[in-house]
């Protein structure tokens, strides 16, 4: 029996040092709640007060049942949705829409629409910052970001950032606010009580920086650019770790109570990174999905994460590089990753 000890831990040292025991996250490819509408998408956003998942499409909000998938409304004419911010204690949401260059007000109950917000050029990301009180875009092509009074509804500061790109956004919910410049590689550092650009961090040969998220606790940005994650310190821009991750991101998710970290790679793949410590990460897996869900929303409550995505024509053959497949109408999708 001793031998046979002996020889059972021999084996569990050599597979724990060739890593055969690989850690996991858990994760697979759940639900999958399919939606009949036409047009292009964007940013998902879970409302945590109500259970109820939006998904921009095109020119309004499809809003679903996080669990079923059912559907529990729209927001009509929001032209070029790109995403969607909750103020449940006021019972507004918020919308930016990139072609009219505005946002629209709702009723997070009703689903009327209250109004229009003029902003600045095509507005992209959009978010509330509890700090603040604002409800903030990124203005994607105009270099700067709006701030909104939820209060009057109306822009009482414009902060010029820069570029041509403005990406996500994210809040340290201490008054300081993070930014992307997709066109500029950097991260941008603003201070929302004085109103005024800090810095502007650069992402050190790291490219097209679109989502991010942040770690308040151990004040760490995720910064998702072409085929890695760059985690810079919050607190002065340096860059404390590149990861691998999968080709096409366009959002990140960084859930608090795991410290898993989430890419959607819009070649088809999740990838799962973990936080060991405020410098250490490992990548956990690349999880499977689909072509084209490259952007993603963490429910906080459940862990569990929405893709939104579609089926697509297959290429001729003798497309040109970089030619984009179409999406086959009437097959948008939101893709549910679960334990």
């Amino acid at each position: 029996m001793k031998k046979l000890s002996a020889c059972l831990l021999v084996l569990l040292s050599a597979f724990l040092e060739t890593g055969s025991f690989a850690q996991s996250s858990g994760y697979h490819l759940g639900k999958t709640f399919h939606i009949a509408s036409p047009g292009g998408w964007d940013y998902p956003a879970v409302n945590k007060s109500s259970g109820r998942l939006y998904l921009s499409h095109g020119t309004q909000v499809n809003i679903l049942n996080k669990n079923t998938g059912d559907s529990v409304g729209i927001i009509p004419n929001t032209q070029g949705i790109h995403g969607v911010a909750f103020i449940p204690e006021l019972n507004k949401g918020y919308t930016s829409n990139g072609r009219t260059n505005n946002v629209t007000v709702f009723n997070l109950k009703t689903n009327e629409v209250l109004g229009q917000v003029a902003t600045g050029k095509n507005p992209d990301w959009i978010m509330y910052d509890p700090f603040s009180k604002k409800i903030i875009t990124s203005n994607h092509s105009g270099g700067d970001i709006s701030l909104i009074d939820p209060a009057t509804d109306q822009v009482v500061a414009t902060i010029a950032i820069g570029g041509t790109k403005l990406e996500t956004i994210v809040s340290n919910n201490a008054g300081k606010l993070y930014i992307n410049l997709e066109d500029k590689n950097q991260v941008a550092e603003v201070d929302v009580v004085q109103n005024k650009l800090l810095n502007l961090w650069s992402l050190e040969g790291a490219e097209g920086p679109t989502g991010l998220a942040i770690d308040t606790k151990t004040k760490r940005l995720f910064s998702t650019c072409d085929k890695q994650l760059v985690v810079l310190n919050a607190e002065n821009g340096k860059i404390v770790a590149k990861v691998p991750i999968g080709d096409g991101c366009d959002g990140v998710a960084f859930d608090p109570a795991t410290k898993l970290i989430f890419t959607s790679n819009g070649e088809g793949t999740v990838t799962v990174v973990k936080e060991n410590s405020a410098d250490d990460y490992k990548v956990l897996e690349n999880i499977p999905t689909k072509r084209g869900a490259r952007t993603i929303a963490l429910d906080e409550k459940t862990h569990k994460l929405y893709l939104p995505t579609a089926d697509y024509e297959p290429l001729p053959a003798d497309a040109p590089k970089n030619t984009r497949p179409k999406m086959i109408p009437g097959s948008f999708q939101v893709l549910v990753l679960e334990k």
